[in-house]
């Protein structure tokens, strides 16, 4: 099931015994797991009923047997099993000795007072083991995935409607490129923008503009992104803001070349008919990133990469060997990419 589909269950209280949550966007998997929690326990029983075994440091039988043990004072249980790594491919050194056989035993006959609830904080489950496709009949699997653009939108709108705000769709998008559609940063975010509106209010581009700080790796998504228009002085502009925060001129040239080769590797895998998801993979990056990424490189060929890149490099090495000024050369660099001089 999706992200947004368990949601659901869990809004109209439909819980399941069984939960397998995975993926690589952690946020999705601990936000769906402390809603089954909230669901499922008030605060008072969380002390007693809820209980939390780490694959690493304790044996999976342990978890079960407290899985069959009866809820103190009626009601309900949770047990969590953390770093589930025996249903991934991984390669591990494994420290203890899981029984998988009781395992699948209780996957078969769960506790019914009982919500047990497996965290396999991995991107993928090694389809071949009996014990997942066990878990993918008996339970529910949901995988925690980046979400794509249009599921980012509603997520921004939902955890707006919580608060009691509206996002319009310029300050969804402002939110999205200011945070890098980060989730964790986005939650605290909304939270933030929802209190300075007001209960009842719209959220708009400029309170985000006005209140969402912009992270160092914004900055500069938005420099590189002034280089590839040739707006020198917006450029320059956020050059001097870096430099205000004590941003070290021989660190932006780093991050500089980083950006201008991700944007060098999303303009070959598009070229190669790749799809944002499958870049979005290959390249380890968020494929809302890799959106951004695809409409820069449109103003550039392979070889205007590469000479940045190249340009960027050689002034490296200038600044390290004190042939120029770190701080004049970045400025210097900046200055060269007016258009007519975007060859040179």
């Amino acid at each position: 099931m999706s992200y947004v589909d368990v949601l659901k269950e869990i809004s109209k209280g439909n819980l399941s015994p069984l939960y397998l949550l995975y993926g690589s966007e952690t946020y999705l998997i601990e936000d769906i797991l402390q809603r089954i929690i909230s669901a499922t326990l008030s605060r008072e029983e969380q002390e007693f009923n809820l209980s939390k075994f780490d694959m690493q440091e304790h044996a999976v039988e342990i978890a079960i047997e407290e899985a069959y043990t009866y809820p103190f004072m009626g009601g309900k249980r949770v047990v969590i099993v953390k770093n589930a790594y025996f249903l991934s491919a991984q390669q591990t050194k494994e420290k203890i000795e899981h029984d998988i056989k009781a395992l699948q035993s209780y996957i078969d006959n769960p506790a019914l007072e009982t919500i047990f609830i497996l965290l396999a904080p991995y991107e993928k489950l090694d389809e071949r083991k009996k014990l997942v496709k066990l878990l993918k009949k008996q339970g529910v699997i949901m995988e925690g995935k980046p979400l794509e653009e249009k599921d980012l939108r509603q997520w921004i709108g939902n955890r707006g409607e919580e608060f009691g705000v509206t996002f319009d769709a310029e300050a969804q998008g402002a939110l999205l490129a200011l945070t890098s559609a980060n989730l964790m940063i986005m939650a605290s975010e909304i939270k933030k923008l929802a209190l300075h509106v007001g209960e009842g209010a719209i959220v708009k581009q400029h309170h985000v503009e006005g209140l969402v700080a912009r992270s160092l790796e914004q900055d500069i998504f938005a420099l590189v992104d002034s280089v590839v228009k040739s707006n020198v002085p917006r450029a320059l502009k956020i050059y001097k803001d870096l430099l205000k925060q004590k941003e070290a001129p021989l660190k932006i040239v780093a991050l500089m070349v980083r950006q201008f080769r991700i944007l060098y590797q999303v303009k070959q895998l598009v070229s190669q008919g790749y799809g944002e998801k499958m870049i979005a993979s290959q390249l380890k990056l968020h494929p809302y990133v890799v959106k951004l990424a695809g409409r820069q490189v449109k103003k550039f060929d392979d070889s205007q990469l590469l000479m940045l890149i190249d340009q960027l490099a050689e002034l490296d090495y200038q600044i390290k060997t004190g042939q120029v000024h770190d701080e004049l050369g970045v400025e210097l660099f900046l200055l060269k990419r007016q258009p007519h001089n975007l060859s040179v």
